[in-house]
């Protein structure tokens, strides 16, 4: 008799590697320049997006200030961000394929229940979402679920991948070029989604 081959576990980055959030972010930014007067330069910060939102309000507001602009984003976020933000090519077809191998999970700096939302606006199938999670916290995730791959877009994924030890598969649909994926240790880098059907194989 053949041995059955163990089910895996892949996980997946949500901002940039699932969705195009920067239409929802970016929504989410200019109602918060406005509700505070505070000029907030929506643009530059969808285009660096992957840190955890304190990064980013660190930008815009002084320390102080940045617990109550963190939990006013939040607030804010599923009325105007869930309904403006778009899968990426390809998002559904691999997250199939990794439920196939086993489970998908969706490990994010986004808050659990706001990616959740997503996922579930979008129809993206999906075995456990788990937010709050930025590159050391990542690797502990990737660890603790027993996950052999790890998809994302941004560097601190790949950094998550190789302190956890597991794959890492980089797509370059956010802001890291693929030189810079490569150096962080991806094992592989592609363009898109799309790609990464076949290399989960």
């Amino acid at each position: 008799m053949s041995t059955p081959t163990p089910a895996r576990t892949i996980g997946f980055d949500l901002d940039m590697t699932l969705i195009d959030s920067r239409p929802g972010i970016r929504a989410v930014y200019e109602e918060l320049s406005r509700q505070t007067g505070v000029l907030i330069d929506a643009e530059l910060a969808v285009s660096r997006l992957g840190p955890p939102l304190t990064w980013e309000l660190e930008h815009w507001f002084p320390a102080e200030a940045v617990p109550e602009m963190f939990a006013r984003y939040r607030a804010m976020y599923p009325e105007i961000a869930v309904p403006r933000v778009l899968a990426m090519p390809g998002a559904a077809e691999a997250l199939a394929a990794a439920r196939e191998l086993g489970r998908a999970i969706v490990i994010t700096a986004k808050a659990g229940p706001n990616a959740a939302l997503h996922l579930d606006h979008l129809g993206l199938p999906h075995d456990a979402v788990i937010g709050d999670a930025w590159r050391e916290q990542k690797a502990e995730v990737l660890v603790r679920e027993a996950a052999d791959t790890y998809v994302g877009d941004h560097v601190h994924d790949m950094d998550a991948a190789r302190i956890a030890g597991v794959t890492g598969l980089a797509v370059t649909t956010g802001p890291s070029s693929a030189d810079e994926l490569r150096a962080a240790g991806a094992h592989h880098v592609v363009g898109d989604l799309t790609a990464v059907v076949a290399l989960l194989g």
